[in-house]
């Protein structure tokens, strides 16, 4: 198993390597800002270049970037990097400067845009610009479009941000093992009009996924299909932050998915209707209310409403055990099975032994060792108990009287007199007996006696 502390002294050489760049191309360069806090970071309010409304990264940030004889310039820095996955776990993973996923680029439709990537990794990389219309030698596959880069050395990508929208970058070389380690980020071209479709709140993130064996730090490469940490910006709850908005806001919400399955994103307590797609905005013709929009490989889906209902609303995968951790597939059903005589076998064994499973796999309220490094499967802790969810899943939380850019946290919601559901103490009626109807029997092969289903056309069903 490979620390934190041994997978950084590996990287040494690698970043030795990286810094012989020349001073002179040093000097050249926009500062590789790097930014390594798990939080949600504030929207990154434009200093010069065209005006826009910036979008909040959940669990990340947006770069920073130099305007040089009317280019934007960027610089990324292709790294290992350590993710904390939630409070509790760490992960040995690759990203841009200092996370993973990256730091967001916003740009405005029309900009002029330069990045400068910088390869950090053991290994060569490139950067695809996914959605973005652009030069074919600007695409970012290696072999196909350009050298790959390798390590040490810096690429420069110079094109026009033609089109507004919503995109992301990710590796085109040896891309199974560096988007399995977390190589991706998320980008966001905005309309030259300030005007268009504006909205009050605007977040984004992207979904991923990994396979950490438990008590150990790094993925493993090359799972297809059987993860067990299901992350959106590499944070699995409860360490992804809430979405903080104030009641009568119009909020959009941009994610990406860059793992290998599907993902039907629900929200609770409100209705939303799909806006944009990594391919551009959807007419207001074409757009239907929803509850719940399905996100496809390689897919960027950006949704809209009103926040009108305060309150604290989940938002999460629909997959079931994409809302859990440390998630084994290997597990069988103990429901119904009586475990009693063999319980007690096993405890002069191991004396802390725990039946489980027999009544539902609930692990609220139990607290059983783990190995360092793990999450525990179900976790969360809400104002009335245990919210049992991992993985993709976090709260909308709507609040009135908040300040336009106020995003902390507001704690938890206190519903109204009368408006949460409680225990009914009253008595409870006499379950009611359905009347059988002997006018028709069969002989069960034990000889007793048994009531045929009689059915009338057009009626009801009668014994």
């Amino acid at each position: 198993m490979t620390s934190r502390r041994d997978f950084l002294s590996a990287s040494g050489a690698v970043l030795m390597g990286a810094a012989m760049v020349s001073r002179t191309q040093a000097a050249s360069l926009p500062e590789a800002v790097t930014q390594m806090n798990p939080a949600t970071m504030p929207p990154l309010v434009p200093p010069n270049g065209r005006p826009y409304n910036p979008v909040v990264t959940l669990n990340g940030w947006s770069l920073p970037w130099r305007m040089k004889n009317g280019w934007k310039e960027f610089h990324l820095v292709a790294e290992p990097v350590v993710r904390e996955i939630s409070p509790g776990m760490k992960a040995n993973l690759w990203g841009y400067n200092g996370q993973s996923p990256g730091p967001t680029i916003e740009v405005v439709e029309g900009d002029k845009v330069r990045i400068f990537v910088t390869n950090k990794l053991p290994e060569h990389t490139s950067v695809h610009w996914h959605g973005q219309i652009l030069p074919n030698g600007m695409d970012g596959v290696s072999g196909l479009t350009q050298p790959a880069i390798q390590p040490g050395k810096t690429y420069v990508y110079e094109f026009v941000a033609r089109h507004p929208g919503t995109f992301m970058y990710h590796p085109h070389a040896d891309e199974m093992a560096q988007m399995a380690m977390g190589m991706m980020g998320f980008w966001v071209t905005h309309p030259k009009n300030p005007g268009f479709m504006p909205v009050d709140r605007d977040f984004v993130f992207l979904l991923n996924a990994y396979d950490v064996e438990p008590g150990s730090y790094t993925p493993k490469i090359n799972t297809m299909l059987d993860f067990n940490l299901w992350t959106w910006n590499s944070r699995a709850f409860p360490g992804i932050d809430p979405l903080v908005v104030r009641k009568g806001d119009r909020v959009r919400i941009r994610a990406g998915n860059l793992t290998m399955t599907n993902h039907p994103l629900h929200l609770h307590g409100h209705n939303f209707e799909v806006t944009g797609t990594d391919g551009g905005w959807v007419p207001k013709s074409a757009r239907w209310p929803e509850v719940t929009t399905d996100i496809a490989v390689g897919q960027m889906r950006a949704i809209e409403f009103i926040a009108d209902a305060p309150g604290d609303w989940a938002f999460h995968c629909h997959k079931s055990h994409h809302t859990m951790n440390a998630m084994g597939h290997n597990v069988p059903t103990m429901i119904g099975v009586d475990q009693k005589g063999i319980a007690e076998k096993i405890t002069q064994l191991v004396p802390d032994y725990m039946v489980m499973g027999d009544k539902g796999a609930s692990m609220g309220g139990m607290e059983m060792p783990i190995p360092d490094n793990t999450l525990p499967m179900m976790t969360g802790q809400g104002q009335f108990g245990p919210i049992e969810m991992g993985g993709m899943f976090t709260v909308v939380k709507v609040r009135e009287g908040l300040a336009r850019n106020d995003y902390k946290d507001p704690g938890w919601y206190k519903q109204p007199p009368g408006t949460q559901a409680y225990e009914w103490t009253g008595e409870m009626p006499e379950a009611p007996s359905a009347p059988v109807k002997h006018d028709a029997k069969s002989v069960a092969p034990t000889g007793a006696e048994q009531p045929v289903l009689n059915i009338k056309r057009g009626g009801v069903h009668e014994h």
